[in-house]
């Protein structure tokens, strides 16, 4: 037994030091590999046999991370993992000359590297420089495929429209292309038709609906050659449950409680001051929003609702004023006119089932007593023999007759103050429905847009 033991010992022993031999053999053919590719090899020209040759470059490009969206720069900042791949004439070699090595990882500063660049990068200020390419290895195999993968933060330029905010969607587009090359030199591609999102950071402002890639061969003012290049559309839409419950449920709120200013009795004196309260409380609103949102030339969603509530709240505080005068008029103004008497009193006040005080609804007033007409004041025909008779007292018939007629007075003036309170009631039923329903409308309109 101990003699197994003893002999596995050095067979385990004989392994470790054939392995640490084959590594170092491996590790010396690699550095005999590199010194032969690079002995006469330049990085300054492209890789090609022939100078007429076209090299074609595959861009793959995976999104990592959504840094930051400055909406009111239109800047976007984005994080991503840039791969590039190319064939090298000049590094190829057969790997049974060395010892079956088919890949090397060196230094990208070592190669010749395509001038890729992002065409439309932000830059702050004038002098500002392009960024320097990460420092990264690359993978060289021995047909001579370049595989270069580099990890980037890229500051693009995007056109934000903002004209559905909460609710918009952006198209923020990233095109790559050779700023020196022209197409017959280097043609880049797209690896497939979209950007890989596997590794994607979810981000909390914004959802990736897809990052589709298209190459284009344009042909600008300065050069007669074609240059091809891709371009990346990052399609994004805002997360807006956040403004939704900040700033648009409480406009809602606020514009579905201004029209209850028509309800609140006359006589309270608050009909005004809640419709002035409403309005303070959306101009806060809007204030929270201006700081919020980017200037633009076009006024967003949320702004235009803001607008139509605050329009609405203005004109229902006017109304509410006119209505009050109507309520509180004297005895000094004319009667109610005939035409409202009939319409507004008659069919839309049975419409709204707005009653007289102490009647049931529908229920219509009945007509005005006619006097009945009293014979003239004065003595009987004939002569009266009666000293105390009360037609003698003629005094006291005009005291009468002065308490009749203010009475009679006093009750047309207070017929005339139930018309005008009555057709107050009238218009503010009336008006609670029409701007309740506008309210419920537009606030509706904007939050199916959220659905």
């Amino acid at each position: 037994m101990e003699t197994w033991s003893h002999h596995l010992c050095l067979g385990l022993l004989l392994l470790l030091l054939l392995s640490a031999e084959c590594l170092g053999a491996e590790g010396r053919l690699a550095h005999k590999l590199f010194r032969d590719l690079f002995a006469n090899y330049t990085s300054a020209l492209r890789p090609v046999a022939d100078t007429d040759q076209t090299l074609n470059v595959t861009l793959e490009v995976t999104l990592s991370q959504i840094i930051d969206m400055d909406e009111r720069n239109q800047v976007l900042t984005l994080y991503l993992w840039i791969r590039q791949e190319w064939t090298d004439a000049y590094l190829r070699w057969d790997p049974n000359t060395y010892g079956g090595l088919d890949s090397i990882r060196i230094p990208s500063s070592l190669v010749w590297r395509p001038d890729i660049v992002l065409y439309n990068k932000y830059s702050r200020g004038p002098d500002a420089q392009p960024s320097a390419s990460a420092s990264t290895n690359v993978v060289v195999r021995h047909d001579g495929a370049v595989r270069w993968d580099a990890p980037a933060i890229t500051r693009s330029s995007c056109r934000v429209d903002v004209s559905a905010f909460p609710f918009d969607a952006q198209r923020c587009g990233l095109t790559f292309g050779s700023w020196t090359h022209g197409g017959h030199q280097l043609d880049v591609r797209p690896r497939g038709t979209a950007a890989s999102l596997a590794d994607f950071v979810e981000n909390v402002e914004w959802r990736v609906l897809g990052m589709p890639a298209r190459r284009r061969v344009l042909t600008y003012g300065c050069c007669s050659e074609p240059y091809p290049d891709v371009t990346f559309t990052l399609l994004l839409r805002r997360r807006a449950a956040a403004y939704v419950c900040n700033l648009l449920l409480p406009c809602v709120l606020i514009s579905l409680l201004s029209p209850l200013a028509f309800h609140r009795p006359a006589d309270s004196g608050e009909m005004v001051s809640l419709g002035v309260t409403v309005l303070l409380a959306l101009t806060v609103f809007q204030l929270l929003l201006a700081e919020s949102m980017p200037p633009a030339e076009s006024v967003p969603l949320i702004g235009k609702y803001y607008m139509a509530t605050m329009t609405m709240v203005t004109f229902s505080t006017a109304l509410t004023i006119l209505i009050m005068n109507l309520h509180y008029c004297g005895p000094s103004a004319r009667p109610v006119p005939a035409w409202a008497r009939v319409l507004l009193l008659g069919h839309l006040a049975r419409g709204l089932c707005v009653r007289e005080r102490g009647k049931p609804c529908g229920q219509p007033r009945p007509p005005e007593p006619v006097p009945s007409p009293q014979p003239p004041a004065g003595p009987p025909a004939g002569p009266c023999h009666e000293p105390h008779c009360l037609c003698r007292q003629e005094a006291l018939l005009h005291h009468v007759s002065t308490i009749a007629s203010t009475f009679h007075s006093h009750r047309a003036a207070q017929r005339l103050r139930e018309d005008w309170k009555r057709l107050a009631r009238v218009m503010d039923r009336f008006f609670l429905g029409i701007f309740f329903s506008m309210a419920l409308v537009m606030s509706l309109l904007v939050l199916v847009q959220a659905l």
